[in-house]
């Protein structure tokens, strides 16, 4: 394996984010798109960035297109550290209905995200910020076991891993300070159908604060302090669901890092712009939404959320 280095990568590591580069085959009944960028640590590095400095960690075939690692590098993505391997990149394929918040996988082909396994050299050693992406539990233990003393983890898990792996992916939650995961998957990992007792059943396999995704439908956060839930941004035209999670994870811990935790409030916050978002992920096919933004547009649907769920009682 290569590495492939910028010609000028950013003094600051910001978030350090594992996960998957990959090239998606996607069909909707709006569009379909072929061979696009993603993975998620595409979709969260593009959201993050908005906020801080980002250095992706991944793996890629020499099958690669070059102008989807300009198009990152270009947003400002640190791919210092993305390796370049022997054999196909990783491939997903899936199809969605009119219910947009399910979808039919019709293919994975791991490739050589099968055999990924990073190892960070001293500078990401010293990474304050990790957000591990729904990548195999141990694989994330094994990262997060390379960084010294982190201020903030995140993390992110997926269906398969719970079905597969539930014992290893309690361990990993041991360690984390945030999980981030979606209603079914929430449901699944406590084995509870109510989401609010399933959330604090999360909570008592280590994570300090637990935030479930619930699709068009907004997004909860529960912690041992407080519990909070907001809508999403009311999208008319959803083009691709694709991405939408990671990219509500990037906005969420971007704005973390780039504005502190522990100041009221500030959860709640991250919530809303990690909303946003994914608001701006869905509008168009793959990442091309969120190459177009700015922090501003992020702003701007934050507040008209807070327009639309604000109310008086008095």
């Amino acid at each position: 394996m290569t590495a492939l280095r910028d010609q000028n990568p950013p003094e600051e590591t910001g978030i350090v984010v594992v996960g998957s580069l990959a090239l998606d085959t996607v069909r909707t009944p709006f569009g379909a798109a072929e061979e696009v960028l993603g993975g998620s640590a595409a979709y969260f590095a593009l959201a993050a960035r908005l906020f801080t400095p980002v250095t992706l960690v991944a793996v890629v075939g020499k099958d690669f297109p070059p102008g989807d690692l300009d198009r990152l590098r270009q947003a400002g993505i640190n791919l210092d550290h993305v390796e370049v391997a022997d054999g196909p990149s990783f491939r997903w394929g899936g199809e969605y209905g009119y219910d947009l918040n399910s979808r039919e996988t019709l293919f994975t082909h791991l490739n050589v995200f099968e055999r990924f396994r990073p190892r960070l050299d001293e500078k990401l050693k010293r990474a304050r910020y990790l957000f591990l992406a729904n990548i195999d539990p141990d694989l994330q233990r094994d990262v997060l076991g390379q960084v010294h003393d982190p201020e903030l983890v995140v993390c992110d898990t997926m269906n398969f891993w719970i079905t597969s792996k539930r014992e290893s992916l309690k361990q990993t939650l041991e360690d984390v300070d945030v999980v981030i995961l979606n209603d079914g998957e929430a449901r699944q990992l406590a084995e509870e159908p109510n989401l609010w007792k399933a959330g604090r059943a999360i909570l008592d396999l280590g994570p300090a604060v637990v935030v479930i995704k619930k699709g068009e439908h907004g997004a909860m956060l529960l912690s041992r302090e407080e519990s909070f839930t907001a809508p999403s941004y009311p999208v008319e035209m959803v083009y691709d669901p694709t991405g939408a999670g990671d990219s509500f994870a990037g906005g969420f811990m971007g704005y973390l890092v780039a504005n502190g935790r522990h100041h009221p409030g500030a959860f709640r916050r991250a919530v809303i712009y990690g909303s946003a978002a994914a608001s701006f992920c869905v509008e168009r096919f793959s990442v091309e939404a969120l190459l177009s933004v700015c922090r501003a547009d992020l702003e701007r649907r934050g507040r008209e959320l807070k327009l639309i769920s604000h109310f008086d009682l008095d």
